[in-house]
């Protein structure tokens, strides 16, 4: 669900799914996102395929000129495309040739949304390794490249799945590790080895950086530790995701500052993992009215 000030949007009124996915049928996946979430489909992740399916491998394949590849601690910037990364590659193809499938077999065409997702840049340079073993996050210059390799690969994977589909494509941004890059709680390689802090602002440039290159709408997901809603709200960004469940009183000024600046929020209210006994649609949307309620805005926010 969104909640959004009042004018046209392409994130308003609409429900969509995070991004990862159980399973590890690329073409059952596409069926049921297409059939279900209509309104704002998404291609997915499969995690459960292995090493190149997780969130940091499909990063992997859309980069431009970097190369990542994995080791025994994760993922690495190495200096060609490994075997890791040609799976990431090979794996993203075969979820794009799904979705058009499904998207054909729909008997959909030009017109409707799609959205994509990737590892936003900070939480890709906070999980990727230099050849150095230390944390790509460390070194400001494989940052910066890592920001406008990922844009420029995002910008080219949307105009693919404009190609193959003619949908608008949308492209939402995964950040759970900005608020620990924010606070400095990484760790290094040993004990001995600390990852310092990045200031706000140059957290925000790296963020734009990366937003502004895919020249398309942009959302931004977080839904680890303490959303940092005021560089969020000054960011390029122009929807926050973040889960409602995690939502405390500290966090609702934040909150609506950021409805107040104009941006949508997708509100997360469906829990990852099944419930007991299947919610109602009123127990689904009752976290989203109640936090509405909570900062004053009019329920109509809500579409």
């Amino acid at each position: 669900m969104t909640a959004a000030p009042e004018g046209p949007g392409r994130w308003a009124g609409i429900g969509t799914g995070i991004g990862s996915w159980p399973g590890v049928d690329a073409r059952e996946s596409a069926a049921v996102i297409l059939g279900e979430l209509a309104a704002l489909p998404h291609l997915v992740e499969l995690p459960a395929r292995g090493l190149g399916a997780d969130m940091i491998g499909r990063a992997s394949a859309l980069l431009v000129d970097l190369h990542l590849d994995g080791t025994t601690t994760g993922y690495r910037l190495t200096g060609r495309r490994g075997t890791i990364a040609a799976r990431a590659e090979d794996l993203l193809n075969q979820d794009l040739d799904a979705f058009e499938e499904a998207w054909e077999n729909a008997g959909l065409g030009p017109g409707p949304t799609v959205k994509v997702q990737s590892a936003g840049p900070l939480t890709l340079a906070a999980h990727t390794e230099l050849v150095t073993g230390r944390r790509v996050l460390t070194d400001p210059g494989a940052v910066r490249d890592l920001s406008e390799s990922l844009g420029e690969g995002l910008s080219r994977h949307a105009a693919e799945v404009t190609r193959r589909t003619g949908a608008t494509v949308v492209v939402q941004l995964d950040e759970p590790a900005l608020p620990d890059v924010l606070a400095g709680t990484l760790t290094g390689r040993t004990i001995l080895e600390s990852v310092a802090a990045m200031p706000e602002p140059e957290t925000q440039h790296v963020l734009d950086t990366t937003i502004e290159a895919t020249r398309r709408s942009v959302a931004v997901h977080c839904c680890g530790g303490t959303v940092p809603t005021g560089l969020l709200r000054a960011s390029a960004a122009d929807a926050v995701a973040l889960d409602v469940a995690r939502v405390s009183a500290a966090d609702l000024d934040g909150i609506g500052e950021l409805l107040d600046s104009g941006t949508t929020l997708l509100l997360g209210l469906i829990p990852t993992t099944a419930p007991a006994t299947p919610p109602t649609w009123r127990q689904v949307a009752a976290p989203a009215v109640t936090l509405i309620d909570r900062l004053g805005f009019p329920r109509a926010a809500l579409r």
